[in-house]
């Protein structure tokens, strides 16, 4: 049976068990394949007890020297014994050197020396046990991840000045760039905020009066990317203009937190908002209430109607069709009006749109005779516009939208080129 020798008030420092075998280090690192830590051990000696016992930066050093080995392992490997206790002797015993000579070739975890009070501009050094004078016990890992941010960014060449890291603390991503930005004004020095204010305020003038529409071709939640890229060029191009000095880094997290909180508020707003109506009174801008009835198909086998006093409106039922079953392998919908032969095609695997009219319906068993042109879109705004006018007039409506082309071949060959 094992008894606890040796151990520091930090449960996750390696502590030292005696038993029947003599002296055994226990290291905790990595995981298992449920995600809970592992356990290693290894032998050492009473010298290297002594040292563990008497010198805190040492035993911190030891344990950022074995956590790569134990990472190593994976979730079910064994510990590479014989490279951990090589590291002991020179880590525990040997001269300041030495444990800069041993670390200098080995593999070690920078924040947790960091984390527990290393000398930042020692360890740049490689002088690392210098840098553990200033050791503490207490772990601070806020004080670990700001140093791996700024490590991160001068990698790709980044240095912040005062005012970029105060927007990027104001945003929420000082320290992980893929973070949600949000605004957090106690996140920033008092004496920074008003100069950060004002770089949002600057943000927040050039976006106005734009907005980013919900996208069903990425489903119920999704936003118009195009919209977002509008939103992004605008307000980058006013903050370069205005505030020259900003870091790449501080332009794109204030843009991102204004494109971010427009696309949040569109996901309660109508797909289409010129094309909504009233909840049960969808309304046909061209001549009054809109009385026809509807239908809705796509090229998986789905489809769907709508019917006059219907809430949602006819727009927002369809896009809430396409929303329910767009999928790579279906990109095709189609709302008609059957009691009048006509309707629309959206191809949105090609940026094209098809409408189609009745000339001649079936009589006596013959064939009916079509009218389809085709057209090309530039974007989701020109197929939101497609569906709305359709919806509210019908083939003609749809005269001034694109060039229309009664030719397949010619217009396939117009698509190829654009």
């Amino acid at each position: 049976m094992e008894t606890v020798e040796f151990r520091r008030d930090n449960g996750w420092l390696p502590r030292v068990l005696r038993g029947v075998a003599g002296l055994r280090l226990e290291v905790v690192g990595g995981a298992d394949a449920l995600h809970d830590p592992r356990v290693f051990s290894l032998p050492i000696e009473a010298a290297h007890l002594e040292a563990i016992r008497s010198d805190l930066a040492r035993h911190l050093i030891l344990c950022s020297a074995l956590l790569p080995l134990c990472r190593d392992a994976g979730i079910d490997g064994p510990l590479d014994e014989g490279a951990a206790v090589a590291l002991l002797d020179p880590l525990l015993l040997g001269a300041p050197d030495e444990v800069d000579a041993a670390l200098a070739a080995a593999r070690w975890d920078r924040g947790q020396l960091v984390a527990h009070g290393a000398d930042l501009a020692l360890l740049d050094r490689g002088k690392v046990h210098a840098a553990m004078r200033s050791a503490r016990e207490t772990a601070d890992w806020s004080r670990a991840q700001e140093d791996d941010a700024h490590r991160r960014r001068a990698q790709r060449g980044v240095t912040l000045a005062p005012l970029d890291e105060a927007v990027l603390r104001y945003t929420g991503q000082f320290l992980h760039g893929s973070t949600l930005p949000r605004r957090l004004p106690d996140a920033v020095d008092p004496t920074r905020l008003p100069d950060v204010l004002r770089v949002v305020e600057t943000a927040e003038r050039a976006s106005a009066g734009l907005r980013i529409a919900r996208d069903p071709r990425r489903g119920a939640r999704g936003t118009d990317k195009a919209d977002w890229t509008r939103m992004e060029t605008a307000v980058e191009a006013a903050l370069r203009q205005e505030h020259p000095g900003l870091a790449r880094d501080a332009v794109r997290t204030v843009s991102f937190l204004l494109c971010s909180e427009a696309a949040h508020a569109a996901r309660d707003l109508p797909y289409d908002p010129e094309g909504a109506g009233d909840a049960g009174s969808p309304v046909d801008s061209g001549s009054g209430t809109l009385d026809r009835v509807l239908a809705f198909s796509d090229d998986a086998g789905h489809d769907g109607s709508w019917w006059p006093g219907s809430a949602p409106s006819a727009v927002e039922a369809f896009w809430g069709f396409v929303a329910e079953h767009y999928g790579s392998k279906n990109e095709v919908f189609t709302v008609e009006d059957e009691a009048a032969g006509d309707g629309i095609q959206l191809l949105l695997y090609a940026d094209a749109l098809a409408r189609v009219s009745t000339m001649v319906p079936a009589r006596g068993g013959s064939e009916p005779v079509y009218r389809v042109e085709y057209g090309m879109v530039d974007d989701l705004a020109q197929y939101r516009a497609a569906v709305r006018g359709f919806v509210a007039g019908g083939f003609d409506a749809l005269d001034g939208l694109c060039r229309w082309y009664d030719d397949a071949d010619a217009f396939e060959a117009a698509r190829r080129t654009r």
